[in-house]
Protein backbone atom coordinates (compact mmCIF):
# COMPACT_ATOMS: atom_id res chain seq x y z
CA UNK A 1 0.00 0.00 0.00
CA UNK A 2 1.33 3.59 -0.87
CA UNK A 3 1.21 5.90 2.03
CA UNK A 4 0.76 9.86 1.16
CA UNK A 5 3.82 12.42 2.07
CA UNK A 6 2.14 13.39 4.68
CA UNK A 7 0.14 11.70 7.46
CA UNK A 8 -0.98 12.31 10.70
CA UNK A 9 0.58 9.79 13.44
CA UNK A 10 -2.69 9.16 15.18
CA UNK A 11 -4.03 7.75 11.32
CA UNK A 12 -1.26 6.51 10.57
CA UNK A 13 -1.57 4.07 13.79
CA UNK A 14 -5.13 3.32 13.10
CA UNK A 15 -4.47 2.01 9.50
CA UNK A 16 -1.33 -0.07 10.74
CA UNK A 17 -3.81 -1.74 13.50
CA UNK A 18 -6.54 -1.74 10.80
CA UNK A 19 -5.83 -5.35 9.19
CA UNK A 20 -5.06 -6.44 12.20
CA UNK A 21 -8.33 -6.30 13.66
CA UNK A 22 -10.03 -8.29 9.98
CA UNK A 23 -7.75 -10.73 10.23
CA UNK A 24 -8.51 -11.00 14.06
CA UNK A 25 -12.03 -10.97 13.22
CA UNK A 26 -11.41 -14.20 10.87
CA UNK A 27 -9.45 -16.12 13.17
CA UNK A 28 -12.22 -15.59 16.06
CA UNK A 29 -9.73 -13.80 18.56
CA UNK A 30 -9.84 -10.68 20.30
CA UNK A 31 -7.15 -7.50 18.95
CA UNK A 32 -7.90 -4.07 20.68
CA UNK A 33 -8.42 -1.67 17.45
CA UNK A 34 -8.05 2.27 17.62
CA UNK A 35 -11.30 3.45 15.97
CA UNK A 36 -10.76 7.56 16.66
CA UNK A 37 -8.71 8.94 14.97
CA UNK A 38 -8.37 12.42 12.76
CA UNK A 39 -5.49 14.83 11.40
CA UNK A 40 -4.66 14.76 7.48
CA UNK A 41 -4.84 11.61 4.95
CA UNK A 42 -4.84 13.35 1.75
CA UNK A 43 -4.94 11.38 -1.74
CA UNK A 44 -4.42 8.15 0.84
CA UNK A 45 -5.29 4.75 -0.44
CA UNK A 46 -8.12 3.17 1.54
CA UNK A 47 -9.94 1.06 -0.47
CA UNK A 48 -11.75 -2.10 0.32
CA UNK A 49 -10.89 -1.06 4.14
CA UNK A 50 -12.90 -1.95 6.61
CA UNK A 51 -13.53 1.11 8.66
CA UNK A 52 -17.06 0.47 10.34
CA UNK A 53 -17.68 1.93 13.68
CA UNK A 54 -14.66 4.29 13.08
CA UNK A 55 -14.97 8.03 14.75
CA UNK A 56 -13.49 10.81 12.18
CA UNK A 57 -12.72 13.88 13.79
CA UNK A 58 -11.36 16.82 11.77
CA UNK A 59 -10.08 14.28 9.31
CA UNK A 60 -8.92 15.67 5.54
CA UNK A 61 -9.36 13.08 3.14
CA UNK A 62 -9.37 15.30 0.44
CA UNK A 63 -8.51 13.16 -3.16
CA UNK A 64 -8.70 9.76 -0.88
CA UNK A 65 -9.56 6.65 -2.41
CA UNK A 66 -12.32 4.83 -0.42
CA UNK A 67 -13.37 2.51 -3.18
CA UNK A 68 -15.85 -0.37 -1.73
CA UNK A 69 -14.21 1.10 1.72
CA UNK A 70 -16.74 -0.05 4.81
CA UNK A 71 -17.98 2.87 6.70
CA UNK A 72 -21.29 1.09 8.83
CA UNK A 73 -22.12 3.44 11.52
CA UNK A 74 -18.76 5.26 10.74
CA UNK A 75 -19.46 8.78 12.79
CA UNK A 76 -17.64 12.02 10.94
CA UNK A 77 -17.44 14.97 12.79
CA UNK A 78 -15.89 18.36 10.52
CA UNK A 79 -14.17 16.45 8.04
CA UNK A 80 -13.75 16.78 4.48
CA UNK A 81 -13.86 14.55 1.78
CA UNK A 82 -13.71 16.67 -1.18
CA UNK A 83 -12.64 14.45 -4.32
CA UNK A 84 -12.74 11.72 -2.61
CA UNK A 85 -13.40 8.40 -4.59
CA UNK A 86 -16.02 6.49 -1.95
CA UNK A 87 -17.57 4.47 -5.05
CA UNK A 88 -19.32 1.69 -3.72
CA UNK A 89 -18.40 2.21 -0.26
CA UNK A 90 -20.94 1.18 2.88
CA UNK A 91 -22.06 4.35 4.77
CA UNK A 92 -25.35 3.17 6.09
CA UNK A 93 -26.32 3.96 9.52
CA UNK A 94 -23.31 6.63 10.06
CA UNK A 95 -23.92 10.28 11.38
CA UNK A 96 -22.15 13.42 9.92
CA UNK A 97 -21.74 17.07 11.17
CA UNK A 98 -20.01 19.20 9.24
CA UNK A 99 -18.89 16.46 6.86
CA UNK A 100 -18.19 18.09 2.92
CA UNK A 101 -18.18 15.81 0.12
CA UNK A 102 -17.38 18.25 -2.46
CA UNK A 103 -17.11 16.94 -6.12
CA UNK A 104 -16.54 14.04 -4.44
CA UNK A 105 -16.96 10.53 -6.19
CA UNK A 106 -20.41 8.64 -4.30
CA UNK A 107 -21.34 6.69 -7.39
CA UNK A 108 -23.11 3.30 -5.78
CA UNK A 109 -22.15 4.74 -2.00
CA UNK A 110 -24.88 2.93 0.37
CA UNK A 111 -26.51 6.10 2.76
CA UNK A 112 -29.31 3.93 3.91
CA UNK A 113 -30.42 5.40 7.45
CA UNK A 114 -27.88 7.87 7.80
CA UNK A 115 -27.57 11.10 9.80
CA UNK A 116 -26.55 13.59 6.99
CA UNK A 117 -28.42 16.86 8.20
CA UNK A 118 -26.51 19.85 6.82
CA UNK A 119 -24.04 18.00 4.84
CA UNK A 120 -22.64 19.55 1.93
CA UNK A 121 -22.51 17.20 -1.17
CA UNK A 122 -22.44 19.92 -3.92
CA UNK A 123 -21.11 18.98 -7.23
CA UNK A 124 -20.90 15.44 -6.32
CA UNK A 125 -21.51 12.07 -8.44
CA UNK A 126 -24.13 10.42 -6.37
CA UNK A 127 -25.10 8.75 -9.45
CA UNK A 128 -27.25 5.30 -8.31
CA UNK A 129 -26.37 5.66 -4.36
CA UNK A 130 -29.08 5.04 -1.98
CA UNK A 131 -29.92 7.40 0.54
CA UNK A 132 -33.00 5.56 1.30
CA UNK A 133 -34.50 6.34 4.90
CA UNK A 134 -31.70 9.26 5.48
CA UNK A 135 -32.28 12.00 7.38
CA UNK A 136 -30.90 14.64 5.29
CA UNK A 137 -32.94 18.09 5.92
CA UNK A 138 -30.99 20.86 5.21
CA UNK A 139 -28.35 19.12 2.97
CA UNK A 140 -27.00 20.72 -0.03
CA UNK A 141 -26.84 18.83 -3.04
CA UNK A 142 -26.35 22.13 -5.57
CA UNK A 143 -25.46 20.99 -9.12
CA UNK A 144 -24.61 16.95 -7.61
CA UNK A 145 -25.10 14.49 -10.32
CA UNK A 146 -27.92 12.02 -9.28
CA UNK A 147 -29.52 9.89 -11.84
CA UNK A 148 -31.32 6.77 -10.59
CA UNK A 149 -30.92 8.27 -6.65
CA UNK A 150 -32.85 6.36 -4.46
CA UNK A 151 -34.57 8.97 -1.74
CA UNK A 152 -37.22 6.38 -0.34
CA UNK A 153 -38.67 7.79 2.85
CA UNK A 154 -36.19 10.11 2.95
CA UNK A 155 -36.22 13.63 5.27
CA UNK A 156 -34.86 15.96 2.84
CA UNK A 157 -36.45 19.05 4.19
CA UNK A 158 -35.38 22.46 3.05
CA UNK A 159 -32.30 20.29 1.30
CA UNK A 160 -30.80 21.95 -1.55
CA UNK A 161 -31.08 20.44 -5.11
CA UNK A 162 -30.44 23.57 -7.21
CA UNK A 163 -29.62 22.56 -10.31
CA UNK A 164 -28.79 19.37 -9.54
CA UNK A 165 -29.46 16.48 -12.01
CA UNK A 166 -32.33 13.85 -10.73
CA UNK A 167 -33.20 11.83 -14.28
CA UNK A 168 -34.97 9.20 -12.63
CA UNK A 169 -34.89 9.62 -9.26
CA UNK A 170 -37.07 7.78 -6.99
CA UNK A 171 -37.72 10.10 -3.70
CA UNK A 172 -41.09 7.90 -3.19
CA UNK A 173 -42.66 8.66 0.05
CA UNK A 174 -39.95 11.27 0.88
CA UNK A 175 -40.22 14.50 3.03
CA UNK A 176 -39.59 17.04 1.39
CA UNK A 177 -41.15 20.45 2.65
CA UNK A 178 -39.56 23.78 2.02
CA UNK A 179 -36.80 22.11 -0.28
CA UNK A 180 -35.19 23.53 -3.10
CA UNK A 181 -35.57 22.33 -6.85
CA UNK A 182 -35.20 25.20 -8.82
CA UNK A 183 -33.72 24.19 -12.27
CA UNK A 184 -33.37 21.02 -11.43
CA UNK A 185 -33.19 18.48 -13.90
CA UNK A 186 -36.02 16.01 -12.85
CA UNK A 187 -37.17 13.66 -15.92
CA UNK A 188 -39.16 10.69 -15.12
CA UNK A 189 -37.95 11.19 -11.28
CA UNK A 190 -40.88 9.57 -9.37
CA UNK A 191 -42.20 12.06 -6.01
CA UNK A 192 -45.40 9.71 -5.65
CA UNK A 193 -47.09 10.54 -1.84
CA UNK A 194 -43.89 12.51 -1.20
CA UNK A 195 -44.69 15.43 1.06
CA UNK A 196 -43.57 18.63 -0.53
CA UNK A 197 -45.12 21.41 0.90
CA UNK A 198 -43.66 25.24 0.41
CA UNK A 199 -41.31 23.07 -2.14
CA UNK A 200 -39.98 25.23 -5.11
CA UNK A 201 -39.64 23.88 -8.37
CA UNK A 202 -38.95 26.71 -10.53
CA UNK A 203 -37.79 26.46 -13.56
CA UNK A 204 -37.02 22.80 -13.31
CA UNK A 205 -37.78 20.46 -16.19
CA UNK A 206 -39.84 17.41 -14.93
CA UNK A 207 -41.34 16.33 -18.05
CA UNK A 208 -42.67 12.72 -17.49
CA UNK A 209 -42.39 13.06 -13.94
CA UNK A 210 -44.58 11.02 -10.97
CA UNK A 211 -46.19 13.53 -8.33
CA UNK A 212 -49.02 11.18 -7.86
CA UNK A 213 -50.68 11.53 -4.42
CA UNK A 214 -47.93 14.13 -4.02
CA UNK A 215 -48.48 17.20 -1.40
CA UNK A 216 -48.19 19.95 -3.32
CA UNK A 217 -49.56 22.61 -0.96
CA UNK A 218 -48.11 26.01 -1.45
CA UNK A 219 -45.52 24.75 -3.28
CA UNK A 220 -43.73 26.72 -6.35
CA UNK A 221 -43.85 25.32 -10.05
CA UNK A 222 -43.46 28.55 -11.42
CA UNK A 223 -41.95 28.79 -15.23
CA UNK A 224 -41.08 24.79 -15.28
CA UNK A 225 -41.85 22.26 -17.36
CA UNK A 226 -43.62 19.06 -16.47
CA UNK A 227 -45.05 17.72 -19.39
CA UNK A 228 -46.66 14.35 -19.56
CA UNK A 229 -45.86 14.79 -15.68
CA UNK A 230 -48.91 12.77 -13.18
CA UNK A 231 -50.21 14.91 -10.88
CA UNK A 232 -53.14 12.64 -10.19
CA UNK A 233 -54.71 12.77 -7.41
CA UNK A 234 -52.16 14.99 -6.06
CA UNK A 235 -52.85 17.98 -3.30
CA UNK A 236 -52.02 21.42 -5.46
CA UNK A 237 -53.78 23.97 -3.11
CA UNK A 238 -52.67 27.49 -3.37
CA UNK A 239 -49.20 26.35 -5.41
CA UNK A 240 -47.78 28.87 -7.85
CA UNK A 241 -47.94 27.40 -10.87
CA UNK A 242 -47.47 30.60 -13.27
CA UNK A 243 -46.26 30.15 -16.45
CA UNK A 244 -45.43 26.90 -16.58
CA UNK A 245 -46.00 23.78 -19.11
CA UNK A 246 -48.20 20.83 -18.45
CA UNK A 247 -48.71 19.60 -22.06
CA UNK A 248 -50.48 16.42 -21.87
CA UNK A 249 -49.98 16.23 -17.80
CA UNK A 250 -52.40 14.06 -15.81
CA UNK A 251 -54.77 15.86 -13.18
CA UNK A 252 -56.97 13.32 -12.47
CA UNK A 253 -58.74 14.10 -9.38
CA UNK A 254 -56.25 16.71 -8.48
CA UNK A 255 -56.94 19.03 -6.04
CA UNK A 256 -56.51 22.90 -7.46
CA UNK A 257 -58.38 25.05 -5.01
CA UNK A 258 -56.84 28.34 -5.53
CA UNK A 259 -54.00 27.44 -7.12
CA UNK A 260 -51.94 30.14 -9.14
CA UNK A 261 -52.37 29.35 -13.36
CA UNK A 262 -52.15 32.22 -14.72
CA UNK A 263 -50.14 31.89 -18.12
CA UNK A 264 -49.71 28.30 -17.87
CA UNK A 265 -49.95 25.59 -20.49
CA UNK A 266 -52.60 22.49 -19.85
CA UNK A 267 -52.78 22.07 -23.46
CA UNK A 268 -53.66 18.15 -23.73
CA UNK A 269 -53.40 17.64 -20.09
CA UNK A 270 -55.32 14.62 -19.20
CA UNK A 271 -58.15 14.05 -16.25
CA UNK A 272 -59.15 17.82 -15.73
CA UNK A 273 -62.70 18.90 -15.34
CA UNK A 274 -64.30 22.70 -15.46
CA UNK A 275 -64.89 22.07 -11.78
CA UNK A 276 -60.72 22.01 -11.05
CA UNK A 277 -60.37 24.75 -13.39
CA UNK A 278 -63.28 27.01 -11.45
CA UNK A 279 -61.15 26.44 -8.20
CA UNK A 280 -58.05 27.87 -9.59
CA UNK A 281 -56.76 31.13 -10.36
CA UNK A 282 -56.65 31.02 -14.35
CA UNK A 283 -56.35 34.44 -16.56
CA UNK A 284 -56.75 35.15 -19.86
CA UNK A 285 -53.25 33.79 -21.05
CA UNK A 286 -53.92 30.36 -19.63
CA UNK A 287 -53.84 27.72 -21.67
CA UNK A 288 -56.55 25.02 -20.89
CA UNK A 289 -57.51 21.51 -22.85
CA UNK A 290 -60.28 21.43 -25.34
CA UNK A 291 -63.64 22.76 -23.93
CA UNK A 292 -62.77 24.21 -20.96
CA UNK A 293 -62.73 27.60 -20.13
CA UNK A 294 -61.04 30.14 -17.13
CA UNK A 295 -63.62 30.21 -14.29
CA UNK A 296 -64.05 33.14 -11.74
CA UNK A 297 -60.63 33.86 -11.21
CA UNK A 298 -59.11 33.94 -7.70
CA UNK A 299 -62.24 34.83 -5.59
CA UNK A 300 -61.25 33.91 -1.85
CA UNK A 301 -57.85 32.99 -2.66
CA UNK A 302 -55.60 32.40 0.05
CA UNK A 303 -52.34 33.53 -1.17
CA UNK A 304 -52.21 36.65 -2.09
CA UNK A 305 -51.52 38.51 -5.69
CA UNK A 306 -50.54 41.62 -6.20
CA UNK A 307 -50.62 42.97 -10.12
CA UNK A 308 -48.09 45.12 -11.39
CA UNK A 309 -48.39 45.69 -15.17
CA UNK A 310 -46.91 44.11 -17.59
CA UNK A 311 -45.86 41.45 -15.20
CA UNK A 312 -47.77 39.51 -12.50
CA UNK A 313 -45.87 39.46 -9.15
CA UNK A 314 -46.95 36.33 -6.97
CA UNK A 315 -46.40 36.66 -3.00
CA UNK A 316 -46.19 33.40 -1.82
CA UNK A 317 -44.58 32.13 2.34
CA UNK A 318 -40.80 31.33 1.82
CA UNK A 319 -39.88 27.76 2.40
CA UNK A 320 -38.41 27.32 5.78
CA UNK A 321 -34.45 27.93 6.16
CA UNK A 322 -32.28 24.99 6.17
CA UNK A 323 -31.36 24.08 10.13
CA UNK A 324 -27.70 25.02 10.44
CA UNK A 325 -25.51 21.76 11.11
CA UNK A 326 -24.23 21.63 14.85
CA UNK A 327 -20.72 22.89 15.06
CA UNK A 328 -18.60 20.22 14.97
CA UNK A 329 -15.78 19.44 18.18
CA UNK A 330 -12.53 20.41 17.96
CA UNK A 331 -9.59 17.60 16.13
CA UNK A 332 -8.53 15.29 18.66
CA UNK A 333 -5.70 13.79 16.96
CA UNK A 334 -6.50 10.88 19.28
CA UNK A 335 -6.28 7.06 19.69
CA UNK A 336 -8.16 5.21 21.73
CA UNK A 337 -8.57 1.44 22.26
Amino acid sequence: MRLPIRISTALAAFLAVAPMAGAALAGDKEVPRQNTFGGSCVKCELSGRNLSGSKIIGANFTGAALIGANLREATFHGSVFSDADLSRADMSDSAMNGAVFKNANLTGVRLRDAEIGGVFFGYANLTRADLSDANAAGAVFVKAIMPHVLLRSADIRSGNFDQADLTRATLTDANGTGAIFTRTKLQGANFSSASLKASNFSKAEAMSANFGDSELQSATLAWGRFDKASFRSADLRAANMVGATFTGADFRDADLNHALIMGADFSGARGMNQDQVDEACADSKTKLPHGLVAGRGCSGATTRVRVRAPHIEVVIPAPPAPPAPPAPPAPRYLVED
